[in-house]
């Protein structure tokens, strides 16, 4: 029965405090332990015995559901955790030991952030059948992650089974993980994937091929990502701005993913006047077609599940159950995968849905009684609901806020649905039907075009996140700011004063974000870009717009962001001291629309996979790549380039060995208007001590401080330039511990003033009457790699 006009039916919550109990229960097992796990399912059990006992009450009903659905989750996930605990494997990987296993994937390689070492890496995660330690053959369950090269590992498919070898390492993942292997070879013993993947991957090559041919290269890349997750053709600068704009949710396979697919067939079972169980066929039909598009990984499995069982619920009429079956939902899944308990996507996908129950109704029905018409409240309400019960999930994965999420999501809401119904269509048609595929990836590309300009353009603004204390703290901080916010909210004189507030930051805060007042200060010559845990520095010439570039990140977004702050239009030239990905990684983003001299490496060139990236995204943007070696000299108007090392270049290095990469480091030396800049990279003792030893002339004013501020500089070659300024380009809140005090302790020592990004931002250096002075940006950012 449906409920009166303009009164909006109660939702049934019983089950809500029965599926937090099961989540708690869980997180217990996974975080603290089997033993408390066990505690708890115990204290579970207790708890509904008393129910049953006193069933007469009014709160029996909810303790029993609470208890019994505590316990059984409890239960499954304490004995998960035991025999995770017990794990042959895991003692093995305890003390390190070599292993060859025998495993069956799980999920697609996913592409790994790395340093750089040994080139391109994934994130492979397995379930293992056999293992081969030196302890002994055994054969079982469990899961493993396996970190591997993407040559020979990036096309696998789950269902494959294969054989590796490699190194075990323990796992620190809040998950029933066993252990980490690492290995450096393509697999062994590959086996044909199954029919069903198979035929998945057929429909994900023609959806990827009809894109590539009609759209351009970021809308081409895009669209896989938003209909079916696939973003092995995104760009890696595009990654970043979604990211950087809170649109990352768009890129992976969810809820919303299997809601648009079922709403657009309900829709046409409405208008074709189809009776609820005819919609409820059709629409599981296209749920279980949707599945094997996307591929039945256990994030595509729990995307269906949730997304599926929501959307019937509400397009059978029975609104009053959408809430009940969210909770079944949750406690189902956790029972069938405790180790959802910890998942971040879980959490996420969970609170999404909730807000679209919860939240976006109220929102709706407040909007409508200010006059604003049904669809228009709908298309705002959700993505602000999504948004606002999410961002503590984000926070605490990514130590930061964005401050431009809830615009981007709003003005890339209507197009969403519509975009991912129409890659659906393409992807089903591409293998017989061409054409037919082509038309509708282009009745798509507007909607995906516009996906992109939003996402650059609101990545793009100054600002556009600040920095939030990460992990489980922060992410409950700011579940507790929203909360408070929300309940305050329910005053008009608080809605009065945030709206005015509100106002406030629009015409001060942003348009300072936007256009920074005073930045960048006159004359500069040098500026030390905060780009988190990595080098970026740029060196003015005498034209204007013109630089030279030095290293650049790990990110497209910063550098790129932080050339445009200074007006960068053309860089003479862009040099890499060495090819580690937080000093080549956003390359991309500082050849993006502008003109550029060429890209210059140094004299090694390992890790030839780091390498063969850099001449890809060069040869894109027209830049050669070009050799710098000891004894080059290069100049331009108001700046001069020497280079001084590596003195004694290797013939090859190690590509997994960090120190031996970092020693190739290009060495230079810059001669700028307010003195002498020493850039020498990530050099440590060994480059340094030939250095010294051959005698090199390093005096500079300024130094640019070797590695980030690591231990592994020698005393006196960080003294032998006399500097009077260090700068030390650094993440704050890195996991190294760089800079460290001991190195910034002795630079003090010798009465140099050391400034760091981590603690200022963007640093520019200009001429002083006393020698350089500094100038700092402020709003430093995290280290990438945490996010």
């Amino acid at each position: 029965m449906s409920a009166p006009d303009g009164e909006r039916p109660r939702l049934d919550a019983r089950l809500v405090p029965a599926a937090l109990a099961a989540w708690g229960a869980a997180l217990v097992a996974l975080g603290v332990g089997w033993g408390p796990g066990a505690l708890v399912t115990v204290a579970a059990l207790v708890a509904a015995a008393v129910g049953v006992v006193r069933r007469d009450r009014r709160w029996a009903a909810g303790l029993i559901a609470a208890g019994a659905c505590a316990a059984a989750v409890g239960g499954v996930s304490s004995s998960a955790a035991w025999q995770v605990a017990a794990h042959p494997v895991r003692a093995a990987a305890a003390g390190s030991s070599a292993a060859t296993l025998e495993v069956v994937l799980t999920d697609d390689p996913a592409p790994l952030r790395s340093s750089g070492l040994g080139g391109p890496r994934v994130v492979v995660r397995a379930d293992l059948v056999a293992a081969q330690t030196g302890g002994g053959r055994w054969v079982g369950e469990g899961h493993v992650v396996v970190l591997a090269p993407a040559e020979g590992w990036a096309g696998l498919l789950p269902g494959q089974r294969l054989t590796t070898s490699g190194s075990l390492a323990s796992s620190s993942r809040g998950d029933l993980t066993v252990a980490v292997l690492r290995t450096r070879g393509p697999p062994r013993d590959v086996a044909a994937p199954p029919t069903v993947q198979v035929a998945a991957g057929d429909l994900r090559a023609g959806l990827r091929d009809a894109a590539r041919a009609v759209l351009g290269e970021d809308p081409a890349g895009l669209l896989p990502g938003l209909v079916v997750g696939d973003t092995s053709g995104l760009a890696a600068d595009l990654v970043d701005d979604f990211r950087t704009a809170g649109l990352t949710h768009l890129t992976a396979v969810s809820g919303s993913n299997v809601a648009f697919v079922l709403g657009a067939v309900l829709l046409l079972v409405r208008l074709a006047r189809a009776g609820p169980r005819t919609a409820a066929v059709l629409a599981g039909l296209a749920l279980v077609g949707f599945v094997v598009l996307a591929r039945p990984s256990p994030s595509v499995l729990r995307a269906g599940a949730m997304g599926g069982v929501v959307l019937l619920a509400l397009a059978l009429g029975r609104r009053r159950s959408v809430l009940p079956a969210l909770a079944a939902t949750v406690v189902g899944l956790l029972l069938v995968d405790p180790a959802l308990a910890t998942d971040a996507g879980f959490a996420l996908s969970v609170l999404a849905t909730g807000a679209l129950v919860l939240l976006a109704p109220p929102l709706v029905a407040a909007m409508r009684t200010r006059r604003i018409p049904t669809g228009v409240a709908e298309a705002l309400a959700v993505p602000v609901a999504a948004h606002v019960v999410t961002a503590p999930v984000v926070a605490g994965l990514s130590g930061e806020v964005s401050l431009v999420a809830v615009l981007a999501n709003l003005l890339a809401a209507p197009v969403v649905a519509p975009a991912t119904v129409l890659g659906v269509i393409a992807a089903v048609v591409a293998p017989w039907w061409t054409w037919g595929a082509h038309a509708a990836v282009w009745l798509a590309g507007p909607e995906v075009s516009w996906l992109v300009w939003v996402a650059r353009r609101c990545a793009g603004v100054d600002g556009a996140t600040v920095s939030w204390p990460g992990g489980v703290l922060g992410g409950l901080v700011l579940a507790g700011l929203v909360v408070l916010g929300a309940v305050a909210l329910r005053w008009r004189r608080v809605r009065l004063v945030a709206l005015a507030a509100a106002i406030g930051l629009l015409l001060v805060f942003v348009p300072t974000r936007v256009v920074p007042v005073g930045w960048p200060p006159p004359g500069w010559a040098v500026v030390a870009c905060d780009v988190g845990q990595g080098d970026a520095l740029v060196l003015a010439t005498g034209e204007p717009g013109r630089a030279v570039l030095v290293d650049a990140g790990a990110d497209a977004g910063p550098v790129d962001r932080c050339l445009a702050r200074l007006g960068v239009r053309s860089l003479a030239l862009v040099v890499l001291s060495h090819l580690h990905v937080d000093h080549v990684g956003g390359l991309a983003g500082a050849l993006r629309g502008r003109s550029t001299g060429g890209v210059a490496v140094g004299p090694v060139r390992e890790p030839v996979g780091t390498l063969a990236q850099v001449s890809a995204r060069a040869r894109a943007a027209g830049a050669p790549v070009v050799g710098m070696e000891k004894g080059v000299v290069l100049r331009w108007p108001g700046l001069t380039l020497e280079v001084l090392g590596p003195v004694h270049p290797g013939v090859h290095v190690d590509g997994e060995d960090g120190s031996q990469v970092n020693d190739t480091s290009l060495v230079l030396r810059a001669s700028t208007p307010l003195g002498r800049v020493l850039l020498p990279g990530d050099a440590e003792r060994a480059s340094q001590d030939a250095l010294l030893a051959a005698g090199t002339d390093l005096h500079a004013e300024v130094l640019k401080v070797p590695h980030h501020g690591s231990r592994s500089s020698l005393p006196a070659f960080l003294v032998a330039p006399g500097s009077r300024l260090a700068l030390v380009s650094v993440g704050r809140g890195n996991s190294y511990g760089h800079p460290n005090p001991s190195i910034t302790g002795l630079l003090a020592g010798t009465g140099a003033l050391v400034r760091r990004t981590d603690e200022s931002g963007d640093l520019a250096l200009v001429p002083g009457a006393r020698g350089p002075a500094v100038v700092a940006r402020g709003d430093p950012l995290p280290d990438p790699r945490r996010r």
